[in-house]
């Protein structure tokens, strides 16, 4: 009686599992194909007719943008201009001395040289030429004299000519007018050399009053420029000969900052360019690119780069030989920000990042970094507007098939 209960509860517990784990298996035992037939119909046609999709990657769309360069350079300050003022003529210096460090303004009198004889000279001079100009009248007289006296012998050689012609006149006498129209042209020649003689003279009298001129002018030695005495000037009663120092003077407004750059930056700089310039002291100022070498230093190989900077008030006061940093910019590139997980090197070593191109396939394209920041790198070599592969550009070559989800800029 209890084995009936327990074979039952045995084929429930079969046809349960059949029916629920093993149903498809019924189905075919009962007669009934077409459904998995038509299931596996529909998974091959499925297979045949889905299309093939390419390698999944993450791009990126860039645009081109414009960035600075900066070009850093160190160097040093220098003043714009320094001239040491010497002597021109020999004298006894008879103005007071000045303090270096005093400031002068162009025109100043530095030192003032005693004139000695040189005023007697001045006037000689003066008096000379004044005498050639009260001669030259007389002498414009004589060439008129000479040429009224040349004039009357022509005419009479010329009526004595027709009388000797009609029988008039003897051959002495034409030969003896021929003779003073010969004298008197000669004495016009010599009356026309003396007024030639008497311009020259006027010509050496106003020379020689210029030189005496000239000479008085020396003695006063002038700032050719507004600056700063850097030596004394020369003392009360010190005898200057030609040559020598009557004071230096140097300028610092505007002031120089003077750096080399290497051949490898050197033609990112040109004249005009912005600069920013720090002292090592602290002090920062702003300046221009004026000068940019085009010959190498021989042992340094580097071009020397001229700045000019100008101290306006509250800027720091700048010295000669203060070392400075120098940072140039102005000078635009257009580049790519890329994140710097996106570079990548192909098989020869070169640096570059994959892009997708227009049919949707990989490819390679060198670039070249220029700078670096907290947002990327940025790099050169690309077009201006390029789709570049960020994610998953380590898993695929030239020519493979993609399909691009595109990334938001600044992601």
């Amino acid at each position: 009686m209890r084995l009936f209960p327990i074979i039952t509860a045995i084929l429930v517990v079969a046809g349960l599992f059949m029916l629920v784990f093993q149903r498809d298996t019924l189905e075919t035992a009962a007669g009934s194909p077409e459904a998995p037939a038509a299931v596996q119909t529909q998974a091959f046609d499925d297979t045949e007719e889905a299309p093939s999709k390419g390698v999944s990657v993450v791009a990126l769309r860039s645009v081109a943008r414009e960035i600075e360069m900066p070009v850093l350079l160190r160097g040093r300050t220098e003043a714009n201009r320094r001239v040491e003022l010497r002597a021109e003529t020999t004298g006894q210096v008879i103005s007071t001395k000045i303090a270096k460090g005093s400031p002068v303004e162009a025109g100043d009198v530095l030192c003032r040289l005693d004139a000695g004889t040189r005023e007697a000279s001045l006037a000689e001079a003066t008096a000379r030429l004044a005498e050639a100009k009260a001669r030259a009248p007389e002498a414009e007289a004589r060439v008129i004299e000479a040429q009224a006296r040349l004039d009357e012998a022509t005419f009479n050689l010329t009526a004595a000519t027709k009388l000797s012609a009609g029988g008039f006149a003897s051959d002495t006498r034409v030969a003896n007018t021929k003779a003073s129209v010969e004298t008197a042209r000669a004495g016009f020649i010599a009356a026309q050399s003396g007024a030639a003689s008497s311009g020259a003279m006027i010509q050496s009298a106003e020379a020689a009053v210029a030189a005496a001129e000239r000479e008085i002018e020396r003695l006063d030695i002038r700032a050719p420029f507004p600056g700063t005495l850097e030596t004394d000037s020369a003392d009360i009663g010190t005898l200057l000969q030609p040559g020598a120092v009557c004071a230096t003077l140097v300028q610092y407004d505007p002031a120089r900052v003077v750096g080399n750059v290497s051949e490898l930056q050197v033609d990112q700089l040109r004249t005009g360019l912005a600069a920013n310039v720090r002292l090592a002291s602290g002090g920062a100022l702003t300046g221009v690119v004026t000068f940019v070498a085009d010959t190498a230093d021989p042992v340094t190989r580097t071009f020397r780069v001229d700045v000019e900077v100008t101290q306006d008030q509250g800027a720091p006061v700048v010295r000669a030989g203060q070392t400075a940093e120098v940072v140039i910019t102005g000078n635009g590139l257009p580049a790519h920000l890329l994140p710097q997980s996106a570079l990548t090197l192909d098989d020869n070593g070169r640096l570059g990042v994959r892009i997708v191109t227009k049919d949707k396939l990989t490819g390679f394209a060198p670039v070249s970094m220029v700078r670096d920041s907290v947002d990327g790198v940025w790099v050169t070599g690309l077009a201006d507007t390029a789709d570049v592969i960020v994610i998953g550009h380590h898993y695929v070559t030239d020519g493979v098939a993609v399909e691009p989800t595109y990334q938001e800029p600044g992601i």
